[in-house]
């Protein structure tokens, strides 16, 4: 197998591990969120926005971690 094949193999492969962590803390994230909201609905809105700001956060760290798969398997 040639170095470059190995290369984008490599990238795939990091990149499904990237996806799968941002997915699983998400869905944690929303998990927690949804049984504050039923527990305490009067504090749904404030837990809400919080879970959003948290999201795009994990989202953000997602979307850098994959650009770096791209480069290192072009590189």
């Amino acid at each position: 197998m040639e170095a470059n094949a190995i290369a984008y193999l490599a990238a795939g492969f990091g990149s499904a591990l990237v996806i799968l962590g941002a997915s699983y803390g998400i869905s944690k994230l929303a998990t927690a969120t949804m049984e504050a909201s039923g527990r305490q609905p009067e504090v749904a809105p404030q837990v809400r926005t919080a879970m959003i700001i948290s999201a795009a956060l994990i989202e953000g760290v997602t979307f850098f971690a994959l650009v770096i798969c791209m480069m290192l398997a072009n590189k």
